[in-house]
This record gives structure tokens, sequence and C-alpha cells, in this order.
């Protein structure tokens, strides 16, 4: 399973629904909308999360990006750093997921 591989033209279905479950889940979300820029949304950033957070939270991404443009998950697995399950995990967000994964690349993309 580690050379899978899907084309650039890979669709996302999804299978999956998320809201926020409290009070404390909301206003996370809230505060993230409220940032204006680039500056402000670091500083959120590591204030709210380890160093280590936010690499892994920027690998994630890069791994998403990386499978919409139809790398295998081996090829993946090796310019990050990380096991082929951990690309799998991602994969499953991206393809199947809540769709933020998909839009969010779509948006920067754009840029």
């Amino acid at each position: 399973m580690t050379n899978i591989r899907r084309s650039e033209s890979a669709t996302f279905i999804q299978q999956e629904s998320y809201r926020a479950r409290n009070e404390r889940e909301r206003k996370l979300m809230q505060a993230f909308l409220s940032c204006k820029n680039e500056k402000e949304m670091s500083a959120l950033l590591r204030d709210l999360l380890t160093f280590s957070e936010i690499v892994e939270f920027a690998n994630r991404l890069e791994m998403a990006r990386l499978l919409k443009r139809g790398h295998s998950y081996q090829e993946v697995a090796d310019k990050i750093g990380v096991s082929t399950t951990t690309v799998t995990r991602v994969a499953h967000w991206l393809f199947q997921g809540c769709g933020g994964y998909w839009k969010t690349l779509k948006k920067l993309h754009q840029e």
C-alpha cells in the first residue's frame, strides 16, 4: 500500500463532518478567524503550540499538498521524513474527511 499514487485529478468525497462540541472549541475557531494577517497568526500559533506541533501541522499540510498533486505515499514519506502510516492518515482526511485540506489547498494554490 505504500506506493499508492493518486492522480492530480483525484477528487474529494466528503465522508466526515465536524462541529464545535462546546464553547471552548467555538472560541478556538473564533480565535483563528480573528487573525487579520500572518503576523497575528504567527503570534497566536507560537503562543498556542509548541515548536514541534507547528512543525507537525506544517508537515501535514505539505503531505496533503503532495498527495493531491499525485505523489505516491512512499515519495511523500521519504520527502517529509515520516512513516507511510502517517501519510496514509493524512490521505484519509484529504480525500475522505471534512474538506478542510481540500479547500485550504485550493485557496493556497490561487495565491
